[in-house]
Parts: structure tokens; C-alpha cells; sequence
């Protein structure tokens, strides 16, 4: 389990953003996890305690939001949910497809206050 490794970076991470612009306290953390990534977001919920323990994040609310697969079509140029249609073009029946969202993995928001 990679996981808590991951959040103890983004805590360093965040701390590092939370010093250089004088921010007292974080409300919540907002994380983006592709569905395909190696992260997976149940663990990084039931690590998050532990990392953010004794951190300026103690108190801060954890949100992931999971970013579909979606590949593009090479014969059609379709977008679609990879993963619903199997790798399927829905549009072509082609299998010919190269993904371009869901390995991904982002701190998208980090919600401040004083």
C-alpha cells in the first residue's frame, strides 16, 4: 500500500504552499484520481488520518474526485469512456484508441483560511 508514501508527500507539498503564502489554517484538500491510476482512493481515505496527523492538514477535510478513463478513437476520432465500452469505440467498433485522462493524479484545490 503506496498510499499513505503519496499523502505523506501532498502533506509536504501542501505545508510548502501553506508557508510560502502565510496561510494559517487548511478547511479541505481536494484530490483528482484517475481511475486507472495505481492510487487507489478507498485507501487513500482510511490512510488520511494517519499522514495528516500532527500536520497544519489535522483538522482539513479530504475530497477525491475520480476522473473517468477516456480514450479517443485513432480511426474516428470519438471520445469515450474506455472502460465502459472495454476499449470499444462505441461510434466504430475500432479498437485502435489511445487514452488521454484516467492514469492521472492532482491536487486540484486546496480551500485556505486565516
Amino acid at each position: 500500500m503506496h498510499e499513505l508514501g503519496i499523502l505523506m508527500g501532498i502533506v509536504k507539498t501542501v505545508e510548502n504552499y501553506a508557508a510560502e503564502n502565510q496561510v494559517g489554517k487548511i478547511e479541505k484538500l481536494v484530490l483528482q484520481i484517475g481511475e486507472i491510476s495505481s492510487v487507489i482512493p478507498e485507501y487513500m481515505q482510511k490512510v488520511y488520518p494517519a499522514a495528516v496527523e500532527d500536520t497544519l492538514l489535522a483538522d482539513a477535510e479530504l475530497e477525491i474526485e475520480i476522473l473517468p478513463a477516456n480514450a479517443e478513437c485513432r480511426d474516428c476520432g470519438s471520445v469515450f469512456h474506455a472502460t465502459v465500452t472495454g476499449g470499444v469505440c462505441p461510434d466504430c467498433g475500432s479498437r485502435n484508441m489511445h487514452l488521454v485522462s484516467g492514469r492521472d493524479f492532482f491536487i486540484k484545490e486546496i480551500v485556505c483560511s486565516d
